[in-house]
C-alpha cells in the first residue's frame, strides 16, 4: 500500500459521526482558564506485529491491528506500512475506528511481519473554561453523543451501579458537580495496583469490590457511574509516553475518559493518572496531557472484516485468527522516538 493512498484513507475515515462530534466539541476549548497555550509533543511511533507458528493446516490467517488517525488532539502524518501479506485499512461500524487488516491464505509455516510507522503531533487537550457551561441547556442529545449513555458488557449501569452512583452524588445539582463527585470518589476509593488477578478488564463490579486496578478499572467506575445518571461518557485507549523526551519501548497501553455536558461539550478526564500523581488531581479533571497517542474509541468492538471470536473488550493490541479461531502466537513491539517540529513538517 503506497503512503499517499494511506493518507487519503485517513481523511475519509476520521469524519465518521462519532469522530465528527469529537472534533466539533473539542476545538472550542483549546485555551485553559488562565489563558495558557496547550503543550504539544512530536514523535514517531512504530508498531510491529509478528505472527509465528500458525496452526498446522490452517487455510486462512487474519490479523487486525489498530490504526491511529488524526483527530482534534492529534495529527498523524507520514504513514508507512510494511507487511509480508496483503494489508487493507477499514473502518469498524460502531465507533468508526480505523483497522489495519492483514490476511494470508494457506499460511503453512510462514511468518507474517507487519510494521506500522507514523509521525504524531499530539496536543494537550484542555477544557478548563467551565464558566462557559450553560446550566440551562436542555436540547436533545445528538444520536452520536447519546450512544455513550448505553452500558458496556462489563460496565452495566442499572441496579447496584445506579444506586452507588446516586449515593456518591447525593446533594449535587448539576451534571458538572456530579461528574466531579464521581471523579473524586474514584480517586478516594481506588488504588492503582496491578497485583493479583482480575484487574485490567474494566469490570466495574470487580473495581467497586476490589477497589484497585489499572486505568481500565478506574475508568470503568467513572464511565459507569456517569452513564447511570444520564451523563454521556466515553472510553479511549492508546499508548503512554514517558514525560522525559527521548526514545524507547512502550511496555503497555493507557486508557482515559471523557464526559459530556449539555451546553458545553466533552470534558477530558484521566482518573488513573491523577491517582498516580495526586498533586495533579485538579489538572486531570478537564485535561489530557500531550504524552500519549490514541488508537481507538469504545468497548465491545466488532472489527471489519468481522472477527469470529466475538466483540473485543477494547482494541489496542493485535488480534489474530486462523480459520476463524483466535490464537495467541503474535509478538508485538511498540516504540517511540521524539522528533522536532521541523521533522514533522517534512512529513507533508
Amino acid at each position: 500500500m503506497k503512503n499517499s493512498a494511506v493518507k487519503r484513507i485517513i481523511v475519509r475515515l476520521i469524519m465518521t459521526p462519532v469522530a465528527l462530534i469529537a472534533a466539533v466539541s473539542v476545538i472550542t476549548g483549546r485555551v485553559n482558564s488562565s489563558g495558557g497555550e496547550p503543550a504539544t509533543r512530536v514523535f514517531e511511533l512504530t508498531y510491529k506485529a509478528t505472527v509465528r507458528d500458525a496452526p498446522a493446516g490452517a487455510k486462512r490467517l487474519n490479523l487486525w491491528l489498530p490504526y491511529p488517525v488524526s483527530d482534534a488532539n492529534q495529527e498523524i502524518a507520514d504513514v508507512q506500512i510494511s507487511s509480508s501479506a496483503k494489508a487493507t485499512v477499514y473502518a469498524e461500524p460502531k465507533y468508526g475506528n480505523a483497522v489495519l487488516f492483514i490476511t494470508l491464505e494457506n499460511p503453512g509455516g510462514s511468518q507474517i511481519d507487519v510494521e506500522l510507522k507514523i509521525k504524531v503531533r499530539r496536543t494537550e487537550y484542555l477544557r478548563k473554561d467551565f464558566a462557559r457551561f450553560n446550566r440551562s441547556a436542555s436540547s436533545p442529545l445528538d444520536p452520536a453523543v447519546a450512544e455513550f449513555l448505553k452500558p458496556d458488557k462489563l460496565v452495566p449501569i442499572e441496579g447496584k451501579i445506579k444506586d452507588w452512583a446516586l449515593q456518591v452524588t447525593k446533594g449535587k445539582k448539576t451534571d458538572l458537580e456530579k461528574a466531579r463527585a464521581i471523579y473524586d470518589y474514584t480517586l478516594a476509593t481506588m488504588k492503582y495496583d496491578k497485583s493479583g488477578q482480575g484487574w485490567g478488564r474494566g469490570d466495574i463490579y470487580y473495581a467497586c469490590d476490589a477497589k484497585r486496578g489499572n486505568c481500565t478499572d478506574f475508568h470503568a467506575v467513572f464511565i459507569g457511574f456517569c452513564r447511570a445518571l444520564g451523563i454521556p461518557a466515553r472510553f479511549a485507549i492508546g499508548f503512554p509516553l514517558p514525560d522525559k523526551r527521548g526514545e524507547g519501548e512502550i511496555a503497555g497501553y493507557h486508557c482515559w475518559a471523557e464526559f459530556y455536558l449539555r451546553g458545553y461539550g466533552w470534558i477530558p478526564v484521566d482518573a488513573s493518572e491523577a491517582s498516580k500523581h495526586p498533586e495533579k488531581a485538579d489538572y486531570f479533571f478537564g485535561a489530557h496531557d500531550e504524552n500519549r497517542v490514541q488508537v481507538s474509541w469504545g468497548r465491545d468492538i466488532t472489527l471489519r472484516p468481522r472477527q469470529h471470536s466475538g466483540p473485543l473488550n477494547y482494541f489496542v493490541y493485535p488480534l489474530a485468527e486462523a480459520d476463524g479461531k483466535s490464537f495467541d502466537g503474535v509478538k508485538r513491539e511498540i516504540r517511540f522516538k521524539d522528533l522536532s517540529s521541523e521533522d514533522f513538517a517534512k512529513a507533508f
